[in-house]
């Protein structure tokens, strides 16, 4: 059976890049009409408008969701990486979460529980989120049937 990766969602991350360049565009025209007299640091203002969609692919690049085996392995972080490794054969339940803008865009949240201390595990944000719930499933009940 062949690996599976699974990345947060970039569309909501480029729903709000083009927001921002929207906003970007407006605050400019507005310091030329309106404020082209005063400082020109202003200009610099409209670009902190980016920084929540790069902070937004920084955390999407480093979010990282990977079945390999019998194993899902679930890794967060740049500089300190926190990882979490779930043997597929103790799962119990997959549950999927969607919001009215997650269903829109097709994407949702999945919560995979295990018998266990730490029982939830929640990825936020997949495309497809039921098919990819469906196949955990599966997965998980294959290696529970090999074991």
């Amino acid at each position: 059976m062949p690996d599976l990766t699974v990345r947060p969602t970039a569309k909501f991350l480029k729903a709000g890049a083009i927001l921002a360049a929207l906003i970007f565009i407006a605050l400019e025209a507005l310091y030329y009409v309106y404020l082209s007299a005063s400082t020109p640091l202003l200009m610099l203002i409209p670009l902190v408008v980016f920084i929540w969609p790069a902070s937004r692919a920084f955390r999407r690049r480093f979010t990282l969701a990977a079945i390999t085996g019998d194993r899902l392995r679930y890794e967060t972080g740049l500089a300190s990486k926190a990882t979490r490794t779930i043997q597929l054969s103790k799962v119990q339940d997959v549950r999927v979460d969607q919001r009215l803008m997650q269903r829109i865009f097709g994407v949702g949240d999945i919560s995979i529980e295990t018998a266990g201390e730490a029982s939830r595990l929640t990825i936020h944000n997949v495309d497809d989120p039921q098919a990819l719930a469906d196949e955990i499933l599966n997965r998980s009940q294959r290696g529970a049937a090999q074991a």
